[in-house]
C-alpha cells in the first residue's frame, strides 16, 4: 500500500518502541516523516532505520520551550503536516502515598500539557484534513494500582481527543486516540525493577490478558496508520482499544 505518498507525518517519540514502529510503517507507505525523541544516539539510530529523508528532532515532549522549536523548524524545512502521531509521554508508576507534587507535575507535564501545546505550536503547519492520533493509555479505564497519576494523565488527554476533535472539526482535522495494553517496549525497561522483578511483572501481566500475550509494536503502528488515512475519514472524537481485550473481556 501507498496511502501515503507525497504526505508529511510527525511521530512524537519517534525514536523507539510503538513510535519508531509507525514511524517506519509510515515511511514504507512513502510519507516523509520527522520524529522526535530526547537521545541524539537513539534518534540517529532511528533515522537510519526510517530511511535518509527522515528529520530527526531533539525534543522534551515536556519541555514548552522544544514545542516552539520543533514547530520553527517544520516550518524551516517546508513542511505542511498531513498527520500527527503524540506518542511521546512518560510511564512513571508510584504508590499513592509516595506521590509529590513535583512528580505530578513531571508526568502531566509529559502526558497531557506537553502534548497540548505541542499541537497548539503545530496547528499552523498542518494541512486542511490532516489526522492527529494520540496515544492513550488503557490505565485510563483500569484501576490498576501504582498508576493513580499516570491514569489520570491519559484520561485527561483522552478527553482532549474529543474536545479538540469538536474545535479543529472546521478546519477538517480530525482527533482520535489509540489506547494500547501491554505492549513489548523499551518502556518496560524503565520502571526500574531489576530483570527478575521486571519479568516476574510481565508474567503476572500476561496472565491478565484474555489474548494470552503482549502486543507488538508493529499492531499498534498498524492502528495509527488506519486511524491516519482517508479510509477513516468518518472516524472522529474515538478511542480505539487495543489490548487482547484486557480491559474488555
Amino acid at each position: 500500500m501507498n496511502r501515503y505518498s507525497n504526505k508529511a507525518v510527525l511521530v512524537t517519540g519517534g525514536s523507539s518502541g510503538i513510535g519508531l514502529a509507525t514511524a517506519q510503517a509510515f515511511a514504507r507507505e512513502g510519507a516523509r516523516v520527522v520524529i522526535t525523541g530526547r537521545d541524539e544516539a537513539a534518534l540517529a539510530a532511528a533515522r537510519r532505520q526510517i530511511g535518509a529523508d527522515t528529520i530527526a528532532v531533539r525534543n522534551d515532549a515536556a519541555d514548552f520551550a522544544s514545542a516552539a522549536s520543533l514547530a520553527e523548524r517544520i516550518a524551516q524545512e517546508g513542511i505542511k503536516l498531513d498527520a500527527v502521531f503524540i506518542n511521546a509521554g512518560s510511564a512513571t508508576f508510584a504508590d499513592f502515598a509516595d506521590v509529590t507534587p513535583a512528580l505530578w507535575d513531571s508526568i502531566f507535564n509529559a502526558n497531557t500539557k506537553g502534548p497540548y501545546f505541542q499541537l497548539q505550536a503545530l496547528l499552523p503547519h498542518l494541512n486542511a484534513g490532516a489526522a492527529i492520533v494520540l496515544n492513550g493509555s488503557i490505565n485510563a479505564r483500569i484501576g490498576m494500582p501504582q498508576t493513580s497519576v499516570y491514569a489520570a494523565s491519559k484520561a485527561a488527554l483522552i478527553s482532549l481527543a474529543r474536545t479538540l476533535s469538536a474545535e479543529l472539526l472546521p478546519r477538517g482535522i480530525r482527533v482520535n486516540v489509540v489506547s494500547p495494553g501491554p505492549v513489548r517496549t523499551p518502556l518496560y525497561g524503565k520502571l526500574g525493577l531489576d530483570a527478575a522483578a521486571l519479568e516476574a511483572t510481565a508474567a503476572q501481566i500476561q496472565g491478565q490478558i484474555p489474548l494470552g500475550r503482549f502486543g507488538t509494536p508493529e499492531e499498534l503502528a498498524a492502528t495509527v496508520l488506519h486511524l491516519s488515512a482517508p479510509e477513516s475519514a468518518y472516524i472522529v472524537g474515538t478511542e480505539i482499544i487495543a489490548d487482547g481485550g484486557m480491559s474488555q473481556l
